[in-house]
């Protein structure tokens, strides 16, 4: 039988991590939280130079506020743009440092597998009755863990798409992996060096890429030798500009406004759609060989390539969980119909919580990031909005667990047309949400009665 007084294993350090601790703090439920980095919130701070889109009022979890409104805490303003350090140190340090959360947050805690114990995935027989048993890798050393349910937020981040076509490595990215930056560098600082006066090649069609992109033109402003080339696999570049002017929020629309401007002012090189197969390292540089509109193109001579190609979720931890993901987006199956950009153009989700988001091995939740696999956008509100659903059910109220507690800002896009993509008119909805963004809401009343079927947006 199950050991009832066991904890509930998070695994994940990061902004729902963190914020199904508070949610499990304020309902007296034990748990244990595992973060490979060595700080809470370790991937945020690789883009701690990044100011994100959304006000603090978006990025604080509610039960996270009320257990540091009692304390010493320095509220942020609400209206303020926090970049990524900011976050860390502002909210993710206070609120993990808290004496009922400290003691039962595991730093430098890399979870190598997940299952019931002595059950691998195919047995069946009492299976609901086990524990989950947790493999740790702990400071070099490995450690068992024991758990009565698990929340997996451990996001995607340190899972980057490669640049190649199909979803697969270019034939030699990987021997060329020193040229490549996965993330969004500190052109501008910490890695200057590596990009002033260089020729650079910016891979991507989100607002990670145009980060950089926009980090670059300034760089090239001071130093003009810089050269810059963006490679997208988009073939309409509005889709990438979003909402602008009519976005809500402000900081996000002017991202498209700006990149659009850079894109007209001849000082940036556009291919697209183009798709990279293969890179080639001579006494001239990297040759970028790929297909551009059907035909054959090399970028020449490239010093650096910065790789924004998105994220896929790591599925080897759970590979002895009983868990029901989408066959294409690898995400939670029962999100993927409201989430497939093959079909909605927009990033928010309508709200979903315990119900939506279950897996066959009861007790296992996929929440934040991951829980939308490869689909390209996340919101950290709706990640809030995911655990306090999860908690609440855990706790046995399923009434609250049911309920919808979300209010979100508008994009300013609603109607993007996505023709015959997965057979019939799906009729999008919405703007790109940038992948760094938390926070947005759609206005599209008349989009979810031509979806009812699939319930995009709102």
């Amino acid at each position: 039988m199950q050991n009832n007084n066991l904890p509930i294993a998070i695994i994940g350090g990061g902004p729902v991590g963190l914020s199904a601790a508070a949610h499990l703090t304020k309902q007296n439920l034990s748990f244990i939280v595992f973060e490979a980095g060595q700080s809470v919130g370790q991937n945020m701070l690789s883009w701690s130079h990044v100011r994100v889109f959304s006000p603090w009022k978006y990025n604080i979890d509610s039960a996270a506020k009320e257990l540091l409104l009692p304390t010493d805490w320095k509220e942020p303003n609400e209206n303020e743009l926090p970049t990524g350090r900011e976050l860390v140190e502002d909210y993710f340090h206070p609120l993990a440092n808290l004496p009922e959360l400290k003691p039962h947050i595991h730093l430098n805690s890399k979870v190598l597998s997940i299952g019931r114990k002595g059950l691998d995935k195919m047995k069946t027989l009492g299976r609901e009755d086990k524990q989950f048993s947790i493999k740790v890798e702990e400071n070099g050393t490995i450690n068992y863990y024991e758990a009565k349910a698990v929340i997996d937020a451990t996001g995607t981040w340190n899972q980057p798409n490669p640049i190649g076509s199909g979803g697969v490595h270019a034939e030699g990215e990987q021997e060329l992996e020193n040229h490549i930056f996965y993330g969004i560098p500190n052109v501008k600082a910490y890695h200057l060096e590596r990009y002033r006066n260089k020729n650079v090649v910016v891979v991507g069609g989100g607002h990670s890429a145009i980060n950089a992109l926009l980090d670059l033109a300034d760089v090239q402003k001071e130093y003009p030798k810089t050269q810059l080339n963006w490679v997208l696999r988009k073939d309409n570049m509005d889709k990438v500009y979003g909402g602008k002017k009519d976005d809500a929020l402000e900081a996000r629309g002017a991202l498209g406004i700006r990149i659009e401007q850079l894109v007209n002012s001849g000082k940036l090189n556009v291919y697209t759609p183009f798709h990279i197969l293969k890179l080639i390292k001579d006494d001239n540089g990297i040759q970028i060989i790929g297909d551009l509109s059907g035909n054959k193109e090399t970028i020449k001579n490239v010093d650096e390539i910065i790789s924004n190609t998105g994220s896929r979720p790591n599925l080897d931890m759970i590979r002895e969980v009983r868990v029901d993901l989408d066959s294409s987006l690898e995400s939670v199956f029962d999100l993927a119909e409201l989430i497939d950009p093959n079909v909605h153009s927009c990033g928010t989700v309508r709200p979903h919580g315990e119900k939506e988001l279950r897996h066959p091995d009861k007790g296992f939740y996929i929440v934040g990031s991951k829980s939308y696999g490869r689909a390209p956008t996340f919101l950290m509100a709706t990640g809030y909005e995911q655990v306090r659903s999860i908690v609440a059910y855990m706790a046995g109220d399923k009434e609250v667990a049911e309920r919808v507690e979300l209010n979100l800002p508008e994009t300013g896009v609603c109607s993007t047309d996505f023709g015959d993509a997965k057979g019939g008119n799906a009729g999008g909805c919405c703007s790109s949400e940038p992948d760094l963004a938390d926070a947005s809401k759609s206005s599209c009343d008349s989009e979810i009665k031509k979806n009812e079927k699939t319930g995009s947006c709102c």
